[in-house]
């Protein structure tokens, strides 16, 4: 399998605006990261860039970086709007967006500021995946759904990309886990456990086949906090202070990259022997900070996976 991995960074305000996101985003390309994802947050306490936008910027800035957004949520937006934005992006990127999808946050603010009901979500998200790929490859669109309708829609410029951008799916219950299986490309799975990554990958193999599809065997990934220090206890104490959403049903530690590089590259087969083979990085630790994790991490972890210097 093709392991590779990708970062993201914590919920930073970029104290200082535009130079100091855009300094982080060449950082990554020029230490080796394989791609750059961004939070999906409309409503925040914090200073979230909106993901499409800000995945243009990265796109004028970089020439191999890869992008995303850990995970777009297409519920808020009208989906043949998004087409048009991402497959813009990707036609000016060279093909390098790498597009997931997901639910969202459980925070009922963001939908009434989008203007949809919260319980609808799952079905648009249903919908909005269908007709993505469908406006990607396809011309002259006509659908009449349950939230949107098309007549006669073509977008251009598509996607480099082809036939079409795989889509990801994110989430960790069953019920993702079978949208993955019915409508996905990929499974991106957000503070799992080793065990519960190689449930879910067993599950969604097993849901594929009463689907009748097929997704690639590197096409499982998942998104795991991340600090690299001299112990594994001083890691943890700077994690517990910079993630902002906890689990109470898992202890923090059994989804955390945390540790020596000894102790990240162990867990990190533990994930690869449960069927992943794709990272995304969050790095939790305050802002001042990132740059620093930044390199320690790519050269301690990332680039050596990723150029098959280890393991």
């Amino acid at each position: 399998m093709s392991v590779k991995i990708g970062v993201a960074p914590g919920l930073w305000n970029w104290t200082d605006g535009g130079s100091s996101f855009f300094h982080f985003v060449e950082e990554c390309e020029r230490l080796g990261w394989d791609s750059l994802w961004l939070t999906d947050r409309l409503v925040s306490e914090h200073r979230v860039l909106e993901p499409v936008t800000a995945m243009a910027a990265i796109a004028a800035r970089t020439q191999t970086l890869k992008f995303g957004a850990s995970v777009l949520i297409p519920s808020l937006r009208n989906p043949a709007v998004l087409a048009k934005e991402l497959a813009t992006v990707d036609f000016l990127a060279g093909g390098r967006l790498l597009p997931a999808v997901g639910l969202g946050s459980e925070d009922p603010r963001e939908y009434q500021a989008a203007g949809v009901e919260k319980r609808s979500r799952a079905a648009r998200t249903d919908e909005a995946i269908g007709l993505l790929r469908r406006l990607w490859t396809e011309n002259h669109v006509t659908h009449n759904g349950r939230f949107f309708t098309l007549s006669n829609v073509t977008i251009e410029p598509k996607p480099l990309f082809r036939p079409a951008l795989p889509i990801w799916v994110g989430g960790r219950t069953e019920h993702a886990q079978r949208r993955v299986a019915r409508l996905g490309d990929g499974w991106l799975a957000s503070a799992v456990t080793p065990q519960e990554a190689a449930s879910g990958v067993e599950s969604i193999r097993r849901y594929l086949e009463e689907e009748g599809r097929h997704i690639e065997e590197d096409h499982y990934g998942v998104i795991l906090g991340a600090y690299l220090a001299d112990s594994r206890e001083r890691a943890m104490d700077t994690v517990n202070a910079h993630t902002t959403r906890l689990r109470p049903d898992a202890p923090l530690d059994s989804y955390t990259l945390a540790g020596t590089s000894e102790d990240i590259h162990h867990m990190i087969q533990q994930y690869r022997t449960a069927g992943i083979s794709k990272f995304v990085l969050r790095l939790a630790c305050p802002e001042e900070e990132g740059l620093e994790q930044l390199t320690r991490l790519a050269e301690a972890v990332a680039v050596p996976v990723n150029t098959g210097a280890y393991g």
